[in-house]
């Protein structure tokens, strides 16, 4: 392929992603339904076992899975260059949306306006959730195996909410799942050469940043960190990120008021792209006492926080995944991986719908969203749009 074509399809990919950046919402699971949709079944840069692979890594490693797929994918197109490029564009509009609803935020706050105009958006997040899990697990849930693996999964996840549950089930997935690897076909394996460099770099960044912030006590180096340190430790999405955050940030540095976290919970939910985004609402309201400029900068520091250590993992594990796969217990492994993610999304799924579960208008917002999901081919961001008309109608 020549330099002007392999730009130009270069071009078109950024361009795919810029897309999905401005209509992807409802979390990893609704993300990886639209991801196939379009970067498989459209433009075919891969195929959808390649993908699901490969959301299969980022769900083992710490960071946000959606935002380490498409860099993934990324890096598989075009190399690191693209990969980077690929982070930025997915990740571009989600910061200056919530950004902006810091700045919004803090704005009605100081004019006393309510927010209730977002009511119906949370149970249209569970919607999506639902429906995100119902249309993965056909894809991958394939034997009794995999459904106790799924039931198991959501029954644990639901009863014991806790970070580390999540790594422990989809690690557990895997090693059950890998017992079966006698059934399936051998292929030649390969030399497994590991590059330690993503991950010297990303510890030497985590180090510097704190020795600075201690030093210089400067805010935006000290948001830097603190949301490096949980970009590097958070397994699970955005539904473990956002208790971490609200513990750090609220209840020990009282940064953020428990309204104005939530209210950032509910806007999340509105913003296409990352759920991970709710770290820049918060590194946003975080230096509110310092003016548009310095939210600005708070929600830049916050973005790069959080989303670096995630890549700086997928260039470590990427490169020897493909030789990593052709064991036949890594490759049998995947399917418990597949069933215990769905199950942990069909989890979280219940615990946000649980306290609206009594409730007739978020009750009937969920089963609305799941009909209109299931029976019409309407975007996921004007159901959104709808939602957001219908509160300022009940406001």
């Amino acid at each position: 392929m020549s330099l002007p074509v392999r730009r130009f399809r270069y071009l078109i990919y950024l361009m795919d992603i810029l897309l999905l950046a401005f209509t992807a919402f409802g979390g990893p699971q609704v993300h990886l339904m639209m991801m196939i949709e379009r970067l498989v079944h459209k433009r075919g840069y891969l195929s959808e076992e390649e993908l699901l692979e490969l959301q299969a890594l980022c769900q083992v490693l710490p960071g946000p899975s959606s935002t380490q797929t498409v860099t993934a994918i990324g890096l598989k197109i075009g190399g690191q260059p693209l990969a980077y490029l690929t982070l930025i564009i997915w990740s571009l509009p989600a910061m200056i949306l919530m950004s902006m609803a810091g700045i919004g935020i803090h704005y009605l706050e100081q004019n006393d306006i309510s927010l209730s105009f977002t009511r119906f958006v949370g149970p249209m997040a569970v919607g999506f959730l639902i429906f995100g899990a119902y249309k993965i697990a056909k894809k991958v849930i394939h034997n009794q195996q995999d459904w106790i693996l799924l039931v198991l999964s959501i029954i644990l996840a639901y009863l014991y909410p806790s970070p580390y549950m999540t790594p422990i089930l989809i690690v557990s997935g895997g090693v059950i799942a890998s017992i079966n690897f006698s059934k399936l076909e051998k292929m030649e394996k390969g030399p497994i050469k590991i590059s330690w460099r993503p991950l010297i770099f990303w510890i030497s960044v985590l180090i510097t940043a704190a020795i600075i912030g201690n030093i210089t006590r400067s805010l935006p180096v000290r948001l830097f960190e603190n949301f490096y340190r949980n970009g590097s430790l958070v397994f699970g999405g955005g539904q473990v990120l956002i208790p971490m955050l609200f513990n750090e940030f609220v209840e020990f540095k009282h940064y953020l008021t428990n309204q104005e976290f939530l209210s950032g919970m509910a806007l999340t939910q509105v913003v296409p792209g990352p759920v991970f985004s709710i770290a820049t609402f918060v590194g946003s309201l975080s230096m509110k006492g310092q003016g548009m400029a310095g939210q600005l900068l708070g929600g830049l520091v916050a973005t790069a926080g959080i989303f670096l250590p995630g890549t700086f993992f997928i260039f470590f594990a990427y490169p020897f995944w493909d030789q990593l796969k052709k064991y036949r217990g890594i490759r049998a492994s995947l399917a418990g991986i597949h069933a215990t993610s769905c199950g942990l999304t069909l989890a979280a799924a219940i615990t946000l719908f649980e306290p609206m579960s009594d409730q007739t208008l978020p009750l009937a917002t969920v089963v609305g969203t799941l009909l209109i999901l299931y029976f019409t081919k309407v975007p996921s961001y004007l159901i959104i749009i709808g939602g957001l008309i219908l509160g300022l109608i009940f406001h």
